[in-house]
């Protein structure tokens, strides 16, 4: 079933309210959404719809085609087919059938499924299929890579050949001015948030979705959250705005982040999303949902019985993984099982990045004021290894914090500082590595956490650092492995 009218509108409308000047020359589509053949048939003039997708690298290039028909290098596109249900669904099969990218090695940017560029353009007669001269309403879309530039297999037939080209080398006038205007980087970033909820008995709040097939994970039991909106002020706000739609009375006070995942879309795209953390201990039962069929409590030894995607099953043995006795003991909570010898300390691992710029700068990060550790200090770019690797921990804490992308062969241990901050408290061990590349430009990703990126100069380091960093930095430049802190 070809996309409905309310949906070609509601896209066309999220488009104009972006760009209210182009009205006018969007004359003719409104007609065409308003008169009574199907907007999306090709059989339908003086004009229909086609869709297109700018598909953008980390390099921040745009992949072209050359179209044997025309000579012209564009993107891919083309016209909507009957089985396509959505307008962004016609744009991925064109994709697949003229590049051989397929959805899943793409994802949404910021933009969401609204499209980047609407283009009007006249279009020859064929004589030779009948067609007389008309016009293209072309819906264009614009979508991330997921993962590395996948190998392309392009359609003989009607392609002559590919080349990615920057921003400002977009074969388009239009498509190019909105790319350069919109700042997209090819950097991925979260586009849903959902909640994972616990209480203090250690169970976790799941929703039971609807068995219905155009839906996300129909049947499943899922985490509550759903899409960002474009006037969502951050992905907090769109998880918060989603309970209050999903679960009007379900309040939480504090909402935490707790890991990025990525899920599959209904159309195959990849959808990265923000999980926070939220504790809850109220009465399911006195809610009103709005959504799906019902909200239970589960206790981590039933999950298994229940129909959960893996990646979330996943997410909720990592949260309870993770649980103190601090959160509250739990009889119904799995034990966890100790596998340290009798009078053995547990450590708690961080993991540092050392990266120099081309001049040998140093890249620190200024704390947030309100952060829980280090505020208003600079420090490195760091996090907590959770059930992973030190590397694979660097690897992804670079890319969610700064946009930084590295590749794990590029990583080398440089130091570490074996920390106590005081008499009782758990002892920590801070590994640095170094990047020996990386690509990107260091972005704050994470306000709440880390305020700005600056290059310093080793010699030249501020006063308002935090004390191990500077204790590596040091023992770094003297070709020193080790150092330790607090154990006097």
């Amino acid at each position: 079933m070809p996309p409905t009218r309310s949906h070609i509108r509601q896209a066309v409308d999220a488009y104009l309210d972006r760009h209210p000047q182009e009205r006018d020359a969007l004359d003719g589509l409104l007609a065409a959404l308003d008169g009574p053949a199907d907007p999306c048939s090709r059989a339908t003039l003086p004009g229909h719809i086609t869709c297109s997708a700018a598909i953008i690298d980390r390099d921040r290039r745009v992949l072209h085609i050359g179209h044997r028909a025309t000579g012209l290098l564009l993107t891919p596109g083309g016209h909507i087919e009957a089985d396509d249900h959505t307008l962004l669904a016609a744009a991925l099969r064109e994709v697949r059938e003229e590049t051989g990218i397929r959805s899943g090695d793409l994802c949404l940017t910021p933009l969401l499924d609204a499209p980047i560029d609407v283009d009007v353009h006249d279009i020859d007669a064929r004589h030779h299929r009948g067609e007389p001269e008309h016009r293209h309403f072309d819906l264009r879309f614009v979508f991330y890579l997921a993962h590395k530039t996948p190998e392309l297999v392009l359609q003989d037939e009607e392609v002559s050949g590919a080349q990615w080209r920057p921003f400002d080398e977009v074969s388009s006038p239009t498509l190019r001015a909105k790319l350069l205007e919109a700042g997209l980087d090819g950097r991925i970033e979260p586009v849903n948030a959902s909640a994972l909820i616990f209480d203090d008995a250690g169970r976790y709040l799941l929703h039971l979705r609807d068995n219905y097939p155009d839906i996300w994970e129909p049947g499943a039991f899922a985490l509550l959250g759903g899409g960002r909106e474009p006037g969502d002020r951050s992905l907090e706000a769109t998880l918060r705005r989603e309970l209050a739609e999903e679960v009007p009375g379900l309040h939480l006070s504090d909402l935490k982040p707790f890991a990025v995942e990525e899920a599959t879309g209904i159309d195959g795209i990849r959808v990265p999303i923000q999980i926070f953390a939220g504790r809850w201990n109220g009465d399911p039962d006195a809610l009103t949902l709005n959504e799906g069929i019902l909200l239970r409590w589960f206790p981590r030894e039933m999950l298994h019985r229940l129909p959960l995607s893996p990646s979330t099953a996943d997410l909720l043995h990592r949260h309870a993984d993770q649980r103190t006795p601090a959160n509250g003991p739990s009889s119904s909570a799995r034990p966890v099982r100790e596998e340290a010898p009798g009078g053995t300390e547990l450590h708690v691992v961080g993991v540092h990045l050392y990266v120099e710029d081309g001049r040998g700068r140093l890249l620190l990060g200024l704390r947030h004021p309100d952060s829980a550790y280090a505020g208003n200090l600079w420090h490195f770019l760091a996090g907590h290894c959770e059930r992973e690797s030190a590397v694979s921990c660097l690897v992804r804490e670079a890319e969610e914090e700064a946009g930084l992308i590295i590749d794990p062969a590029d990583v080398e241990f440089v130091h570490a500082v074996h920390l106590v901050d005081s008499p009782g408290a758990r002892p920590r061990i801070q590994l640095v590595f170094r990047a020996r590349a990386w690509s990107g430009a260091p972005r704050v990703l994470e306000p709440d956490r880390c305020v700005e990126w600056r290059w310093w100069q080793p010699k030249d380091l501020p006063a308002e650092l935090v004390a191990y960093t500077r204790t590596a930095i040091e023992g770094i430049l003297a070709g020193r492995l080790y150092s330790e802190m607090g154990w006097q």
